[in-house]
């Protein structure tokens, strides 16, 4: 049994306006950090990337091949944290924002990286870098 069409029902003032793809607290475990005790030691990373697509419309047919892969995100966060030892989280964050910025359909983008396991009484430090300002880019 098909799925009854309801096109033209929806008021326009609340149509779907944006769409985002959210990978959140993705563990990795990188090399990072410039202090000695950091060299060469692997440590937990936290990432979270919020992707806001050009096309806010539902994949045509509910057909995969018309979708964000979710797994190949996951990949290529987790190819660039594994690809080379960094020293800073900025520079991480920025080699992420920027393989994920040059794909089609991205209209904005975010990405934030946090060490969890550096200050016992915080949950992380981290940096976060977008492609627009405030919280939420302009439509």
């Amino acid at each position: 049994m098909s799925e009854p069409v309801l096109h033209g029902l929806v008021p326009d003032r609340l149509r779907v306006r944006s769409q985002r793809i959210v990978l959140e607290s993705l563990e990795v475990q990188t090399d990072i950090g410039f202090h000695e005790f950091e060299v060469g030691t692997p440590q937990r990373l936290v990432v979270n990337i919020e992707l806001w697509l050009e096309d806010p419309n539902v994949p045509v047919d509910d057909d995969p091949a018309h979708a964000w892969n979710y797994d190949f995100l996951r990949a290529e966060v987790q190819e660039i944290a594994s690809s080379r030892r960094f020293n800073l989280q900025e520079t991480l964050a920025h080699a992420v924002f920027e393989r994920l910025a040059a794909f089609r359909g991205v209209r904005a983008l975010r990405v934030q990286t946090s060490k969890p396991d550096i200050y016992p009484d915080a949950r992380g430090v981290g940096v976060e870098i977008a492609s627009f300002d405030g919280l939420w880019p302009d439509n």
